[in-house]
């Protein structure tokens, strides 16, 4: 029956392909895929939920209050088990692989990814790793809208907007915050936009909050409806927020890419690994509960103020001291990182969106907490500053400030606190990039030259294959050979430049075409001298490794209309400065960019 419908549905999809105009059949495509990335998260979110109450209905029914520490080696290792036997032993993890697809695949990502990321991180964060479900949930949107373009054959340009639809509706689904979606498509993942794609974007992400929105119950949401009003006298305690959140950014970015790496080098199968990543991260649960699942729930704790709540369960429940709450904050700020890297670095699936608001939230609740504990005779709100905080991380971690605004002024309904929103997440953004230019999801990318920078010029740049602008030597001469020779061999070998070599291969000189009214009259009067006479020594070259935006400014800095490909001290060729600017129009050309 299923099958059936699906059938059905396929074919009146291509029916309105042919009856609608372009532009009408793409609006009405991103409602579809806006719709699609929310049953991903309706699915994500309501199995994570499901577990949740399981556990705590089976510790209730057993009487062992610490179950939950082992649920996520069960996790783990499902997860694992899922990628082997399901997904061909492959799990690509990470928003990166979005911006690698957009700029390197022509916005075109595999079909597995449409159901990989919903069920292996379902299971993963359900059963308790410390870690969240919108960077699955992204990935996931992005497959639908790039497949979706590519069986109703779509161009690229509509593929990449499709694909953006997909990651815009799946923000706003899992928060109910369709402009914050918006906005983290056009922050995180396009370089550029027109003015075109916005109502695309707008209805995916109004659409896919709406169905969210409709099915699932707040209990399972982020949203926060008990804030204070902003006073002014509180406007150099948000600046200091700003400068704390903007330090645990780089912190949290830092030490959980460092623990990730780490884990996947451990040199052990990946069962084994998985246990013992899941062993490590169920002991610091023992011991902080709070860094179990995604902690939306702690988080709501939090914003209420039942600071001792967090403490039931644990093995400081006995203890009443006032400041108790505090180091128990303070722990796991700085442990939630270690926590999240060994979930995913041991065989997990996740993201560090959930992780950001969730040490956000701490950090913010952690800091005005221990001031009004301090006697000063300031009480600080301390909700509101628990909400600025997870602007704080969030912009910091992904450099995102305006996703960071928007997403805390959605959940919390309203935008009484846009200006102390607006204080931290500036100071946070500003604090990360001075330590880092590119935000933690995309270190891997930057880390192999693939980063989309934002301006046009530099996206299209990035998604050029440097190999498409080689041009392969095919002759070369030696430093004894005449110009004489050179002038016979230039009429057949069609290359800008001639590379001369020793006996071994290596180079030592080159002789560009361009230098030809310079040789002329030496060839006139003294055809017999050696190449070696007039060879120009290498200043500048590059090497197979480097990417078409490094090659572009080694254009730009030498002034050079053509740069030999060295490698091992044998010549490979050569890039065309005219074969790149070629290669950069068709790509306009056809779309890459609006």
């Amino acid at each position: 029956m299923l099958s059936r419908f699906l059938r059905k549905l396929n074919g009146g999809i291509f029916f309105l392909r042919n009856s609608l105009s372009p532009r009408q059949f793409l609006l009405l495509s991103s409602v579809l895929v806006g719709l699609s990335s929310a049953l991903a998260v309706i699915i994500l979110k309501s199995f994570a939920h499901m577990v949740l109450l399981f556990a705590k209905d089976l510790n209730h029914r057993l009487h062992f209050k610490y179950l939950d520490f082992i649920l996520p080696v069960f996790g783990i290792v499902l997860t694992i088990w899922i990628t082997k036997r399901l997904l061909n032993g492959k799990l690509e993890k990470g928003t990166w692989r979005i911006i690698y697809a957009i700029t390197k695949k022509s916005s075109i990502m595999p079909r597995k990814q449409m159901y990989a990321q919903v069920i292996t991180s379902s299971v993963t964060v359900g059963f308790g790793g410390s870690a969240g479900l919108e960077s699955p949930v992204t990935i996931t949107g992005a497959a639908f809208g790039s497949n979706y373009a590519r069986v109703y054959k779509l161009t690229t340009k509509e593929r990449t907007l499709l694909l953006a639809c997909g990651v815009a509706a799946g923000i706003a689904s899992a928060f109910n915050a369709p402009i914050a979606g918006v906005l983290f498509t056009l922050e995180v993942l396009l370089a550029d936009v027109g003015i075109t794609a916005f109502i695309p974007l707008m209805l995916a992400a109004a659409s896919g909050a709406l169905l969210s929105a409709a099915i699932l119950n707040e209990s399972i949401l982020l949203s926060f409806k008990n804030m204070a009003a902003f006073e002014m006298k509180n406007v150099p305690f948000y600046l200091i927020l700003g400068v704390l959140t903007g330090f645990i950014s780089v912190y949290h970015s830092r030490i959980f890419n460092k623990v990730e790496t780490w884990m996947e080098h451990v040199k052990l199968k990946p069962y084994q690994k998985g246990v013992f990543g899941a062993l490590l991260l169920s002991a610091m649960i023992f011991v902080f509960p709070s860094l179990f699942g995604e902690g939306y729930d702690s988080i709501r704790l939090l914003s209420t103020e039942k600071v001792f709540d967090l403490l039931e369960g644990t093995l400081f429940e006995s203890v009443k001291e006032s400041w108790l709450p505090l180091l128990f904050i303070g722990a796991v700020i700085f442990l939630k990182a270690i926590a999240t890297g060994l979930t995913l670095g041991s065989g997990g699936n996740g993201g560090n969106f959930a992780p950001s608001l969730f040490v956000g939230s701490y950090t913010g609740f952690a800091f005005a907490y221990g001031i009004n504990l301090a006697g000063m005779g300031i009480a600080l709100p301390v909700t509101n500053f628990t909400m600025v905080g997870m602007a704080g991380l969030l912009s910091g971690l992904f450099h995102a400030p305006l996703t960071a605004i928007f997403l805390i002024a959605e959940i919390t309904g309203g935008y009484g606190l846009m200006i102390p929103l607006m204080i931290v997440s500036s100071i946070s953004f500003a604090i990360s990039k001075r330590y880092s230019n590119h935000s933690m999801d995309i270190v891997k990318l930057a880390e192999e030259g693939h980063v989309v920078r934002a301006d046009k010029d530099r996206h299209v740049l990035s998604s050029i294959e440097s190999a498409d602008i080689l041009e392969e030597t095919l002759v070369v001469l030696k430093p004894t050979d005449t110009i004489a020779t050179f002038f016979a061999t230039i009429q057949h070998a069609h290359q800008a430049l001639i590379p001369i070599v020793s006996d071994n291969g290596i180079l030592l000189g080159m002789i560009y075409l361009d230098d030809l009214p310079t040789i002329l009259p030496v060839y006139s009067a003294e055809p017999n001298t050696p190449l070696e006479q007039l060879m120009e020594p290498i200043r500048y070259s590059l090497n197979p490794r480097n990417t078409v935006e490094q090659v572009m400014d080694m254009f730009e800095y030498s002034k050079l209309n053509y740069l030999p490909v060295i490698d091992n001290d044998q010549v490979l060729g050569y890039y065309s400065k005219r074969r790149l600017l070629e290669a950069y129009r068709n790509k306009v050309m056809d779309g890459m960019v609006e």
